[in-house]
C-alpha cells in the first residue's frame, strides 16, 4: 500500500493507460513475486492483497463509482487472486516440461481422453483439521488440482506461449469475483470452487 500511495502521489495522470502501466510495472510485479510459493488461502489474507489493486484502480478516471468486480471487467484485469492461480498453473506446466525444478515431487500421467494429468498426494483422513487445511493448500496438492481442471486442448500444449494463450481462453470461462471487504462473493473465487459449482471440478481429497 505504501508503494501504491507513493506512485499516486508522484504521478498526477489518472488516465487508464498511464495508471495501468504504473500499476503493472511498479506495484503488481512486487505483489506477484514468487507467488506460487506464498499464495494465501485465508480469506482475510486474500482480501489484504486484493485491497491494493482495489485501492489503486479506484483512482483511475471513469471507475470511481464502479464496484470492484465491474472495475476489473472494464479495465480487462484479472483479480490478483486469479492471477496467482494462473501463475501456479504456468509453473506446473514448466515442471512438466522440465523447465523448472520439481522440488515438490509432482508426478504426471497420460489419459487418452483428458490428456496429461497430475497425481494428487494421498490424504490421511484421520489427520486433524489443521493438517487437512495445510494439505489442501500445499503447492503439491493445489497445483495438481488446478492442473487437473485443464482440458486436453490446454494441458497438451508443448510451447509456453501456446499454453498461455490456451490457458487464457480457459480462464475467461470462469467468473472472477474475488473476496473483498464489503462484498459477498458466491464462493472463495478459486477456480476449484467455480469448477465444483459447474460440476466439473476435482474432489478435495483423493
Amino acid at each position: 500500500r505504501k508503494i501504491a500511495s507513493w506512485v499516486l502521489g508522484t504521478f498526477r495522470d489518472r488516465s487508464e493507460l498511464t495508471m495501468l502501466t504504473l500499476f503493472k510495472s511498479l506495484i503488481r510485479s512486487r505483489l506477484e513475486y514468487c507467488c506460487p510459493v506464498w499464495d494465501p488461502h485465508f480469506i482475510k489474507d486474500i482480501q489484504a492483497v486484493e485491497s491494493i489493486q482495489r485501492y489503486f484502480t479506484k483512482r483511475i478516471i471513469g471507475t470511481k463509482d464502479m464496484d470492484y468486480w465491474d472495475r476489473l471487467k472494464k479495465l480487462r484485469l484479472m483479480s490478483l487472486q486469479r492471477r496467482r492461480e494462473r501463475y501456479t498453473m504456468i509453473h506446473t506446466w514448466k515442471i512438466l516440461q522440465n523447465k523448472a525444478p520439481n522440488s515438490t515431487g509432482l508426478e504426471f500421467y497420460s489419459n487418452e481422453r483428458l490428456g496429461i494429468r497430475a497425481k494428487i498426494l494421498p490424504f490421511n483422513y484421520k489427520a486433524q483439521r489443521s493438517v487437512s487445511t495445510a494439505y489442501d493448500n500445499s503447492f503439491g496438492v493445489k497445483s495438481a488440482r488446478l492442473w487437473n481442471l485443464l482440458p486436453k486442448s490446454v494441458n497438451s500444449a508443448t510451447a509456453l506461449e501456446a499454453f498461455k494463450v490456451a490457458l487464457g481462453d480457459f480462464l475467461a470461462q470462469y467468473p472472477d469475483k474475488p473476496p473483498v471487504t464489503g462484498y459477498t462473493p458466491p464462493n472463495s473465487n478459486s477456480l476449484l470452487d467455480w469448477s465444483c459449482e459447474r460440476g466439473d471440478g476435482v474432489r478435495r481429497h483423493h
